[in-house]
């Protein structure tokens, strides 16, 4: 089986499989007006995703499922579950009170397509190279999380248009995942027995822990920046001089602003080693925190390249992360430890997305993203610890 086929597979899957992520965010605008969704109503609709995704990955965390049934079927039955949340939100949901617990359910669902896809492309990748190759598969969860912006943004759809387009792409997703991709030469034998226990276990090591710890910091900044980056643009008073609308200007930013930091973050991980490649994008995303105040009147073309480069910077390392873990995890489990480490992950996710909007209300958009400051810095020191107590050698070209 090619391996180029196989992983370009994984990250297609990916990139389909995650349009439904923030379907709903890249409507709001809509549905402020038809549902006169207030601005708690708005945040649950992002938050209960992060709820439902935390469930599914403490349910499969605890049944081990990513490491004991195939992977490409439990990533293709997840990914056409989370479409058809997605479709029938589309066409029954009225209001918040349907459209929540729909969206918590997606999230529950999504649980089996990132974490799982992971799993997925280490297995087609030795350690020389994986930096690159966990790149190029968060970096299609990138394209896949900001994807419904350029739908929204592209055309006149209605927000039941846009949710449908965002299913379609799930569950074109979910037959790509079984047709084409099986699992690769690099994967670990499946776990003998469940062992939900090393979810936890996993923190009594050293190198594990600190991983962890940087992806927590990581994850604190990740989400709530992505949610609320159109929130702040709109506040600018710079949006008509954006490189198109708001949702344009977020896909281009974040979608592919963020794609390209990850393909750089993962070159630079084997090129330079994990530690390294992390506290640069860890450094320079918590710096962008600090300097969003003072960003905030400048010229719109100005104001989209500090976005586009925050972008960038803040996802740049999540594959880094994720490689980490899989190389000092026990590798019988390395799926139970991915999935774990997402679970707490996003579980912090809910709490920052949701205190982002109300610290806005309080001083204004100007000065909410330095709440996301600590995450970002917490994480860079606990990668510099990482770097002392693990030696991963990094692979040198030729």
């Amino acid at each position: 089986m090619n391996v180029g086929v196989q992983r370009g597979a994984i990250a297609a899957v990916q990139v389909l499989g995650l349009a439904v992520w923030f379907s709903m965010s890249a409507v709001v605008p809509s549905l402020r007006h038809e549902w006169g969704l207030t601005a708690g109503g708005a945040v649950w609709l992002t938050a209960s995703v992060q709820c439902g995704f935390v469930a599914g990955a403490v349910a499969s965390t605890a049944l081990n499922l990513a490491d004991r049934f195939p992977p490409q079927r439990l990533l293709a039955a997840s990914a056409a579950s989370a479409a058809a949340c997605t479709v029938v939100l589309a066409l029954a949901a009225d209001g918040p009170g349907v459209a929540v617990p729909l969206r918590f359910l997606t999230g529950m669902f999504l649980a089996g397509v990132y974490p799982v896809g992971m799993k997925l492309m280490a297995s087609w990748a030795g350690s020389a190279g994986r930096g690159r190759t966990m790149g190029v598969l968060i970096a299609a969860l990138t394209l896949g999380s900001t994807l419904p912006h350029l739908i929204a943004g592209l055309g006149s759809l209605p927000w039941r248009g846009v949710l449908l387009t965002a299913a379609g792409a799930g569950l074109a997703g979910s037959v790509v995942s079984l047709v084409l991709i099986r699992t690769g030469p690099y994967a670990a034998p499946a776990a003998p027995a469940r062992n939900a226990r090393y979810a936890l276990a996993m923190f009594t090591q050293r190198g594990p822990r600190l991983a962890n710890l940087g992806y927590f910091g990581h994850m604190w900044e990740l989400y709530a920046l992505w949610t609320w980056i159109p929130s702040f643009l709109s506040a600018t008073g710079a949006t008509d001089g954006l490189p198109g609308s708001v949702e344009i200007t977020v896909f281009l930013a974040m979608g592919l602003g963020g794609a390209a930091g990850c393909l750089l973050g993962g070159w630079g991980a084997d090129r330079f080693g994990r530690s390294p490649a992390a506290l640069a994008a860890l450094l320079l995303s918590g710096l962008c925190c600090l300097a969003s105040p003072f960003l905030f009147d400048a010229p719109p073309l100005l104001l989209f390249a500090f976005c586009t480069l925050w972008g960038a910077a803040v996802i740049a390392d999540s594959g880094v992360f994720s490689t980490s873990l899989s190389e000092v995890a026990d590798h019988r489990y390395v799926g139970t430890a991915l999935t774990g480490q997402t679970a707490i992950g996003f579980a912090l996710t809910v709490l920052s997305i949701q205190l982002t909007p109300l610290l806005a209300e309080a001083v204004g958009w100007r000065y909410a993203f330095l709440l996301l400051a600590p995450g970002p810095l917490v994480g860079a020191l606990a990668m510099r610890a990482f770097g002392r107590a693990v030696r991963v050698a990094p692979a040198r070209a030729g």
